[in-house]
C-alpha cells in the first residue's frame, strides 16, 4: 500500500475542494493507497473574510518570508511515498502557513528525498510563489516532479474587482448584476483534477520510488499566460520596495507602518488608474521583439508537468 500525505492550507474551502477532488481516485483504488490529509493551522488563525486594513498589512511579511508560527502537524506516520503540497498565493508569495511549513524541521524531515507535487489556485499570477517553494524545496532535499496551476479564466479586467470582493466580504459574486463573474476556479475545473488523481492512481504503485519524471505530463496541469510574465516581475520589483519600506517602520500594529500603508492604497489605485495602461500599451509594441525569449521563459515555467495541449484541457 502507498501512503501519500497531503499538506494545505485553504482559508474559502476552495482549495480544499481542489486537492479532495485530485485525491478521490486514490481513495476510490481500495487496498492500494492510504490518503492522510493534513491541513496546516496557524497559531493565530487568519481571518476570512478579510478585513481591509489588515489584508494589506501582511503583505510585507509574506513578501520577505518573514510567516507567522504555525502548529505542528500530528499525522499516523513518519514516512510517505508521495506528498503533495496545496497553496495559496498571497501576493506573489506563497500562502504564509505554507511558508512557515516549508521553513519548519518537521518538513525536513517529511520532505527530504520523496517526490512533491505542488498544487496552488490564485487569481492569474502565481510564478514567483513557485519558484520561491522550489527553491525551498530543493534546500530541504526534496525531489519536485510535478505542478498544477488553476488560475480564475475571467478576465484580467474583471479579476482586479472580483477576487478583492471575495477576499473582503466572503462573496464570491457575480457582481454589479453580473457584469463582473463569479471569483475564483470553476466546480468544473475543480471537479475536472480527478484527471490528475487517476494519472498518479495508474503510476504510483509501480513507480520506481527514486524517479524524479513527473506524472502529469500532456495533461494541462498548467497554463502559461505569457502576457503576465513581465507584469508578474514588475509587480514583485514594487512590492519588494514598498515591502521593505513597510517592514522598517515596524511590525504591523506600528503607528508609522500603518500610515505608510494608507500611503501605499492610494499608489496602488493611482497606479492601476493611470500608468497600468500605459504599462499594457508599451508591453503590446515590445511584444514581437521579446517573444522568442519569452517563449523561452515559458517552456521553464511550465516544468516540470508542462502545459499540455488546448484540445486536452477543453476534453477534460
Amino acid at each position: 500500500m502507498k501512503r501519500v500525505l497531503v499538506v494545505y492550507f485553504s482559508q474559502s474551502g476552495q482549495l480544499t475542494s481542489i486537492v479532495q477532488s485530485i485525491c478521490e481516485p486514490l481513495r476510490a483504488a481500495t487496498g492500494e493507497f492510504e490518503v492522510t490529509m493534513a491541513e496546516l493551522k496557524p497559531v493565530t488563525p487568519y481571518p476570512f473574510p478579510w478585513p481591509f486594513w489588515k489584508f494589506f498589512n501582511i503583505f510585507p511579511d509574506a513578501m520577505y518570508d518573514d510567516p507567522d508560527p504555525i502548529e505542528s502537524l500530528t499525522l499516523p506516520h513518519a514516512d510517505y511515498d508521495l506528498i503533495i503540497l496545496g497553496f495559496q498565493v498571497w501576493f506573489l508569495s506563497p500562502s504564509m502557513p505554507m511558508a512557515a511549513f516549508l521553513k519548519s524541521d518537521q518538513a525536513k524531515k517529511l520532505l527530504g528525498g520523496k517526490p512533491v507535487i505542488t498544487v496552488l489556485c490564485c487569481r492569474n499570477m502565481w510564478l514567483s510563489a513557485q519558484e520561491r517553494v522550489k527553491q525551498r524545496l530543493q534546500e530541504i532535499g526534496a525531489r519536485l516532479i510535478d505542478h498544477v496551476a488553476l488560475v480564475d479564466r475571467s478576465p484580467n479586467a474583471a479579476t482586479l474587482v472580483s477576487t478583492p470582493m471575495w477576499l473582503l466580504t466572503g462573496k464570491r459574486g457575480p457582481f454589479l448584476g453580473g457584469l463582473i463573474p463569479v471569483a475564483g476556479i470553476t466546480s468544473e475545473e475543480i471537479a475536472a483534477t480527478k484527471r490528475f488523481g487517476n494519472a498518479i492512481a495508474a503510476q504510483l504503485p509501480t513507480r520506481d520510488a527514486a524517479s524524479s519524471s513527473p506524472m502529469l505530463k500532456g495533461l494541462g496541469a498548467v497554463k502559461i499566460d505569457i502576457s503576465l510574465i513581465a507584469h508578474e516581475k514588475l509587480t514583485g520589483r514594487s512590492l519588494r520596495m514598498w515591502g521593505a519600506l513597510l517592514r522598517r517602520c515596524g511590525d504591523r500594529q506600528s503607528s508609522l507602518r500603518k500610515f505608510f500603508l494608507g500611503v501605499y492604497v492610494v499608489f496602488l489605485v493611482v497606479l492601476l488608474l493611470t500608468l497600468m495602461p500605459v504599462v499594457l500599451v508599451i508591453k503590446r509594441l515590445l511584444a514581437p521583439l521579446v517573444r522568442a525569449r519569452v517563449e523561452a521563459r515559458r517552456e521553464y515555467f511550465a516544468m516540470p508537468s508542462g502545459e499540455g495541449s488546448e484540445l486536452l484541457e477543453r476534453s477534460t
